[in-house]
């Protein structure tokens, strides 16, 4: 605790805020990466303070520097005015990287626990809130971080660049996949040319599963979504691919209420043959990712076991589609 109240002490200082002793200091759970921490003062206030793991930490590609990617998230949403954390102080490149934000009301989905009642407003008032964020434009494509190079001029060029980062993580650290990863690189190459349709790169959070939604029941009102947290891994691209953690090894045809609050706010949704191909790509992407971390992150055997139970099958099925939607689209 000594340690994490002298960081707190110097980030605070850095930041322009009162730095004597934090009322409190502790660690939140549920990230799998950064070390998280919440700082409370002595008036109440609270913020939120992310400190990455070492840069001989093992990891994948595309995770180098991810604090700019959060930072950036945040900023999208502030212009979307969509609640999420506000960057009050980044440091991505100091001696000990660090981001501090203003901190959230309200507790994870699953801890939260929403009634059937309240999870349709909820998936409602995501659906609004996401269709708010895709609104907010970038002027190329890719991760702003810089881990993977620099943005791009097209999708295709940055989302090729993504999935062969994350095929030569897999390469490296060598996790169970259901396929060979020169297999799996041949599908994803084959449907490439999908993703040439995406011509306006927008925010994209990429990992919006029930555990980075915060909900907030206040005293004088109904349960709302108190803040989206944890955007380290946005980019600038095709509003398709939040679907793919909007509707975790599922299918987000099946969310009523969601479409039917992306759509009241706006937001379009046409899952024709083109847009099923480019959606199954990012699932294979964010499955990929799933089963690769796995190794880097030295889970155990029993967690590596349960995400391959559950991911193997479904990463199986979506490469199937892509092989389909492939065939279908560019032999027909």
């Amino acid at each position: 605790m000594g340690d994490s109240q002298d960081r707190a002490r110097r980030v605070l200082a850095r930041a322009g805020l009162p730095s004597d002793a934090p009322a409190g200091v502790r660690p939140l759970a549920g990230g799998t990466y950064n070390t998280v921490e919440e700082i409370t003062l002595r008036d109440g206030t609270r913020y939120v303070l992310k400190v990455p793991p070492p840069p001989t930490a093992p990891g994948l590609r595309h995770e180098r520097r991810l604090l700019v990617a959060e930072a950036a998230f945040y900023e999208g949403a502030a212009q979307a005015r969509v609640p999420a954390p506000r960057v009050v102080s980044l440091a991505a490149d100091d001696a000990v990287p660090h981001l501090l934000m203003t901190a959230c009301p309200g507790v994870p989905w699953p801890e939260a626990e929403p009634t059937p009642a309240e999870r349709t407003v909820l998936r409602t008032e995501l659906g609004r809130r996401t269709a708010r964020l895709h609104r907010v434009t970038g002027t190329a494509y890719g991760y702003p971080s810089g881990a993977l190079g620099p943005l791009a001029p097209d999708w295709r060029t940055a989302f090729t660049a993504m999935t062969d980062a994350v095929l030569a993580d897999a390469r490296d650290h060598r996790p169970w996949l259901p396929r060979p990863v020169d297999e799996v690189a041949a599908v994803l190459r084959a449907a490439a040319p999908a993703l040439d349709e995406v011509t306006v790169p927008v925010l994209v959070h990429f990992d919006l599963w029930p555990g980075n939604i915060l909900v907030d029941r206040p005293a004088d009102g109904p349960a709302r979504i108190g803040g989206l947290i944890d955007g380290e891994r946005m980019f600038w691209g095709d509003p398709l691919a939040d679907l793919a953690s909007l509707a975790l090894l599922d299918d987000i045809r099946r969310d009523e209420a969601f479409l039917a609050g992306y759509a009241r706010e706006g937001g379009r949704l046409v899952l024709d043959d083109g847009a099923r191909l480019r959606l199954a790509q990012y699932r294979a992407y964010l499955d990929l990712i799933m089963l690769t971390e796995t190794v880097p992150r030295a889970v155990g055997a029993e967690a590596a076991g349960r995400v391959r139970e559950r991911v193997g099958p479904h990463l199986e099925a979506v490469l199937d589609e892509i092989a389909a939607l492939t065939t279908a689209k560019f032999t027909a």
